[in-house]
């Protein structure tokens, strides 16, 4: 606002109004958007909001740089991530966390669910106004490890119309862990209050799931509220268990094809994880590296969304991590001497690259549902002989253990793979 305004503020208001309206600016620089629900489609202040983005937080700006509207949270205060996100230009889905009893949740305990419902009505109240709010997630995956979900239906629809009740200008999302069983037959039939069905889905379930929804009776929105290559619990394995994790390369190329598959069903996409975690391995979920370089799946968003690669960089390729003089083996298994693996990999801008070789103990305390695990024991002494092009594995005792490659571009980008191995 230039002076000659302020001034001409100043002296039609006095200083006291000045005050009072400078105040205003301040506190409500943007008004709260409509969001609202016409059939299947989600509106914003009237228009259709196609829901795309990620689940996670941080690097907004990079976000929405890949052509997203879109940041999903999952329970805690919001008001860092509404506020992060108001300034990137994007819209959030705050997540409401319902305890799962599988956890520990009893909905059979009155105080329990009165203590619940008293720290989410104080979320709703609390920023029910906020401009970036797009709607309200509730729960995630709350049926999950339930031999009867029909358990947790009453209690999503009770906290549903509460949250309605406070807040009738946005809507209401349940997250479901797929709809096999007829999930959201039953979801629909049980809780009314809820207005966009949020379904966490991977791999090849993609092609179907909001049709399978659909065929359910589901007749609102449908948000993916997680979607990633493969699943672990999708994956084939080694004969000691170890899932099969795809390179960064390969999860691109799957994110292409889901994507255009979710556009297709005209349903929303959320990708997981806008971060990184342990989840079986550092990297299986993971769209970021623990020391923050991007990895291709990133390409595969922009693309699909119509916006640049980010910065302008692409990430490097992995065509290939094996075992070397046996090239077609998914994992290895050797003696006491230990082994050798060859690395092939590109950099579609040319760039020099770094190639960082780690050995880590095969997980082996796993969480259900995206629970919180331990990082394995790494091994460093393990690796011998690196290069960019392999390296030599020995000097450990019996045991399943994975080698993990990390490929980095210098400009911020990464390319990842592992490779299960057991030592007689």
């Amino acid at each position: 606002m230039s002076r000659r305004r302020l001034g001409l503020i100043g002296r039609s208001l006095g200083l006291f109004g000045l005050i009072v309206h400078l105040t205003a600016l301040t506190l409500h620089p943007v008004q709260a958007a409509e969001v609202s629900v016409a059939g299947a489609e989600i509106r914003v202040d009237g228009a259709p909001f196609a829901v795309r983005g990620a689940a996670g937080e941080g690097r907004l700006n990079l976000l929405k740089s890949l052509g997203a509207t879109t940041i999903r949270s999952y329970g805690g205060d919001p008001g860092a991530l509404l506020d992060e996100a108001q300034a990137a230009g994007l819209k959030l889905i705050v997540g409401l966390w319902v305890g799962q009893p599988r956890q520990g949740a009893d909905y059979a305990d009155p105080a329990f669910v009165a203590r619940q419902r008293d720290e989410l009505q104080a979320i709703v109240n609390k920023y029910k106004n906020h401009p970036a709010l797009l709607m309200w997630g509730i729960g995630n995956e709350v049926e999950v490890d339930l031999a009867d979900p029909a358990l947790v239906w009453p209690e999503i629809e009770k906290i549903a119309s509460m949250v309605k009740g406070l807040d009738p200008d946005h809507p209401t999302m349940a997250v479901l862990a797929e709809v096999g069983g007829d999930k959201a037959a039953h979801l629909r039939k049980a809780a009314p209050s809820i207005d966009v069905l949020g379904i966490n889905s991977y791999g090849d379930a993609l092609f179907s799931v909001a049709t399978r929804a659909r065929e359910q009776g589901w007749t609102g929105p449908i948000v993916i509220a997680e979607m990633g290559a493969l699943g672990q619990w999708q994956a084939a394995t080694t004969p000691w268990g170890a899932p099969f994790e795809p390179s960064s390369t390969q999860k691109a190329i799957q994110f292409r094809r889901y994507l255009r598959a979710l556009a297709d069903q005209q349903a929303g996409a959320i990708t997981f994880l806008w971060g990184q975690k342990q989840e079986v391995t550092p990297t299986f979920h993971s769209l970021f590296l623990p020391s923050g370089e991007w990895t291709e799946p990133l390409e595969s968003m922009a693309e699909s969304w119509g916006a640049p690669v980010p910065g302008g960089n692409h990430a490097p390729r992995i065509a290939t991590l094996r075992v070397a003089g046996n090239p077609s083996a998914p994992f290895a298994d050797w003696g006491p001497e230990g082994g050798a693996v060859t690395l092939d990999v590109i950099d579609p801008d040319g760039d020099p690259l770094e190639v960082r070789w780690t050995v880590m103990a095969e997980s082996a305390v796993r969480g259900i549902g995206g629970d919180k695990e331990d990082l394995p024991r790494a091994y460093p002494e393990a690796v011998s002989a690196a290069r960019p092009t392999g390296a030599r594995i020995g000097n450990l005792p019996a045991g399943h253990y994975r080698l993990f490659v990390e490929v980095l571009d210098g400009r911020g980008a990464a390319a990842t793979a592992n490779l299960p191995f057991a030592i007689r």
